[in-house]
């Protein structure tokens, strides 16, 4: 469940951050009753990055496969590349 605090617990620097280190999710930051700030630990991020790269990653395999129409064999492409790179 997403924690929701308002922007005067900002006051409190350690308590936000400890937080966001023993929750590993952001926290999101109300200013008058409304969304204003997301704020999270650097772990977190750094792991919201790699999910979007991978995501972006699968998507563009999708995409050249629906404009290709073309799968490699695993085992051939493996093959292939042990030989290039390891003789």
């Amino acid at each position: 469940m997403p924690q929701i605090r308002p922007i005067t617990d900002l006051r409190n620097t350690n308590e936000i951050s400890d937080l966001c280190h023993a929750k590993n999710e952001p926290i999101f930051i109300t200013k008058n009753g409304y969304g204003d700030l997301v704020v999270m630990s650097i772990e977190t991020f750094d792991s919201i990055l790699e999910d979007r790269e991978l995501d972006a990653a699968v998507a563009e395999a999708e995409a050249e496969y629906i404009s290709d129409s073309q799968l490699a064999d695993a085992r051939e492409t493996l093959s292939s590349l042990k030989r290039k790179h390891f003789g």
